[in-house]
């Protein structure tokens, strides 16, 4: 996804954070990639995936100071904006019961990426 150059990556990503947790932005330039590549994988997995899923996955622990650390979730917006993304190029799609789901497409897609990765790792 990220070689083709198909996904269109929002203008706020190098100095946005993705979440209320972090103290500052991801020094990796590509991390928006990174993440799209994860939720692409996260709903191959698993199915009728929605934004508050993500944002409780993707979350971390707040640092409170003295006091014990909690569960925070990530930013909806960066999930948000990355699903459409996916949306955009055809990889996931709405479904009906509610939340994304993988396309037909997106999923011969992601089969011919893994494909490829295993026939790499073998030659090595």
């Amino acid at each position: 996804m990220c070689s083709s150059g198909r996904l269109d990556v929002p203008t706020w990503v190098d100095t946005v954070k993705t979440g209320t947790y972090k103290e500052l932005a991801p020094y990796d330039a590509d991390w928006y990639y990174i993440r799209a590549a994860a939720i692409a994988r996260h709903i191959y997995l698993r199915k009728n995936v929605g934004v508050g899923a993500l944002q409780k996955l993707f979350g971390g622990s707040v640092n409170r100071g003295q006091r014990p650390s909690h569960h925070v979730d990530a930013s909806g917006s960066v999930q948000r904006k990355a699903l459409q993304s996916l949306e955009k190029i055809g990889v996931l799609e709405k479904d009906e019961r509610g939340g994304r789901k993988i396309s037909q497409q997106g999923r011969r897609d992601l089969d011919r990426i893994a494909t490829s990765l295993i026939n790499v790792e073998d030659d090595e």
